[in-house]
């Protein structure tokens, strides 16, 4: 199977092409390195031309009001192209939850970007994914200092991005499914205690101070990111995941 992976090229997009080699298929890896501008349109009729399916993991590189520029432009254009190339499939990765938060500026763009994909002329599949282990880092540093990291108690069920990558691949190399997959971690955990195995986990001597104003995720007051009981779950647990990627 020949397959185009938009977005080839980063943390989750080379993964899927080296796995999609490794099953025996065809996949090429489009990004703005290769030549692919999905703003502009430059380079995406000749990077989806004669593919059975494309797999979208293009990320916007603001996440505030701009990012729903970013989703509405880049998948016109792709839709476009790939019904111009008789796509027999197209595949978007999203998050899990992502239409119960329109107060986040890049989960109301994501929830744009589903339904262009689900008005548009091709078979497609969204796979939804809860929060990457890899990223925790990152959310903590939005609201740390030399002493201490301050998190709100917001409910997550993250999960590894190799477990994402198993999911998107087995999808895209499926039958179109017409509707969405949600993938979740096995664990449903508090952010504020995530952090806290973290940092054990890191050997840093910063605290955790639960503080429900703290971060992006402050916004989130319920189990909107946990996934409901039709998804699909990962098998990695973050605590064995953080004992082998300290």
């Amino acid at each position: 199977m020949k397959l185009t992976v938009i977005g080839g090229t980063g943390r989750i997009g080379s993964q899927v092409v080296a796995k999609l080699k490794a099953a025996g298929h065809d996949p090429v890896a489009a990004a703005p390195s290769t030549g692919v501008d999905l703003i502009t349109g430059t380079g995406i009729d000749q990077a989806v031309a004669g593919v059975d399916v494309v797999v979208n993991l293009a990320n916007s590189p603001t996440f505030d009001e701009s990012s729903l520029d970013f989703f509405r432009t880049s998948m016109n254009n792709l839709v476009a192209a790939g019904d111009r190339a008789g796509v027999k499939h197209q595949v978007v990765l999203s998050i899990v939850g992502v239409d119960r938060v329109p107060q986040l500026d890049y989960y109301r763009a994501k929830t744009l970007q589903e339904e262009l994909l689900r008005q548009g002329p091709t078979p497609y599949s969204i796979v939804r994914a809860t929060q990457f282990f890899e990223f925790m880092d990152s959310v903590m540093s939005w609201s740390a200092d030399d002493t201490t990291v301050r998190l709100p108690a917001t409910r997550l069920q993250p999960m590894a991005a190799a477990d994402v990558v198993d999911a998107v691949v087995g999808v895209a190399v499926g039958a179109p499914l017409q509707g969405i997959r949600n993938i979740a971690g096995p664990d449903v955990l508090p952010l504020d205690e995530i952090g806290r195995m973290t940092l054990i986990a890191r050997h840093d001597d910063r605290i955790v101070v639960t503080d429900e104003t703290a971060g992006m995720f402050a916004a989130i007051t319920g189990d909107e990111l946990v996934a409901g009981p039709d998804a699909h779950l990962a098998p990695t647990h973050y605590r064995d995941w953080l004992g082998t990627n300290r």
